[in-house]
């Protein structure tokens, strides 16, 4: 196994000025500094972590905190994910996935232990109880997700509320007058997930200035619960043309659907699905859709921890705005 020694002895200098270059706690030249990386490529020399941790006082671990709730969508929380650890290694640090809902206890136990440098909490809720906890905390937090009051912590997401208007814009510029959301689950809606809540809020708003009948229908994400959103639905709105899908894991079984009940997209029902791209040019009809851009939250996400790491850091929140792609589910409004 390669050595600190290994390492300095290949570079020409002593091992504490290899562990300055790594834990950058000292100053060091720019030549003295890019022969210690060459040395420590070359041998392919990686600190562990205990190392690394009594050289800077850091963990070099980012914690992420994301409950994996029933109604979650797990293939779009592994992209947050997967674009977390990747953003992660760019800093040379490794991501601890705690999926434990918890709530305040399990924050105050990560603090205790000291196990992470900083912590990035997805599934955040619109009056989000572990906000007071977050804030003593001592460390850097950044939010996946707005809360009404985030104060002094800083926040990335989608602009959602700009998303749900989006999608109703959409509709209506094609001639739509009647549309329906249907959204997460009613479990989302209940506990107050802070992107479920400003997306609806977008989507009314938008109905209401361009005059467009909506109703909006909670849909758990299961076969059975979708045909009896559709019966709802159709029920309430029969003269609806247009459908908003918030709710991934509902897609394919919604087109399997409406085919089933002899309703063609887009001739007879346009569909827009706000979801990953990947998810909306996987369907048997390729989805106009607006994105859910989890490999640019997940690296942003870090980004700002990283940034409150260096240097402390402002807080801020950073709303992406929507993306909307056109693709083959959606057209005119019939005629009839």
């Amino acid at each position: 196994m390669v050595t600190i020694a290994d390492v300095a002895r290949a570079a020409g200098v002593s091992p504490s000025t290899v562990s300055y270059v790594l834990s950058g706690r000292r100053s060091i030249s720019e030549d003295t500094r890019r022969r210690v990386q060459h040395s420590i490529t070359e041998l392919g020399y990686h600190p562990n972590a205990g190392a690394r941790a009594l050289a800077s006082s850091r963990t070099n671990v980012l914690a992420l905190v994301v409950p994996l709730r029933t109604d979650l969508n797990v293939p779009v929380v592994m992209q947050f994910v997967a674009a977390t650890v990747t953003e992660a290694r760019t800093y040379d640090h490794d991501v601890l996935l705690l999926t434990k809902n918890e709530g305040p206890d399990g924050l105050r136990r990560i603090a205790a232990s000291a196990i992470a440098d900083a912590l990035i909490v997805m599934d955040v809720e619109t009056s989000e109880p572990r906000l007071p906890v977050l804030r003593s905390l001592h460390r850097p937090v950044v939010l996946i997700g707005v809360p009404s009051d985030p104060g002094d912590l800083t926040c990335v997401d989608l602009d959602f509320t700009a998303a749900g208007s989006a999608s109703v814009t959409h509709l209506a510029d094609l001639g739509h007058r009647e549309v329906a959301l249907i959204g997460p689950s009613p479990a989302v809606y209940k506990r107050g997930t802070s992107y479920a809540g400003r997306f609806l809020r977008g989507f009314r708003q938008a109905a209401t200035k361009r005059k467009v009948r909506a109703g909006s229908f909670p849909c758990a994400p299961s076969y059975d619960a979708l045909r009896a959103c559709l019966d709802d639905v159709f029920a309430q709105h029969p003269g609806v043309t247009g459908l908003v899908v918030h709710n991934e894991a509902i897609l394919g079984p919604l087109l399997s659907e409406l085919n089933r009940r002899g309703k063609q997209v887009p001739q007879d029902i346009s569909v827009l699905a706000v979801c990953p791209e990947d998810m909306a040019e996987a369907q048997s009809v390729q989805l106009t859709s607006i994105a859910i851009p989890a490999a640019e939250l997940g690296s942003l996400a870090v980004e700002m921890a990283m940034r409150h790491l260096d240097d402390g850091g402002q807080a801020e929140v950073r709303l992406l705005s929507p993306r909307l792609t056109e693709r083959g589910s959606t057209g005119p409004a019939p005629s009839h």
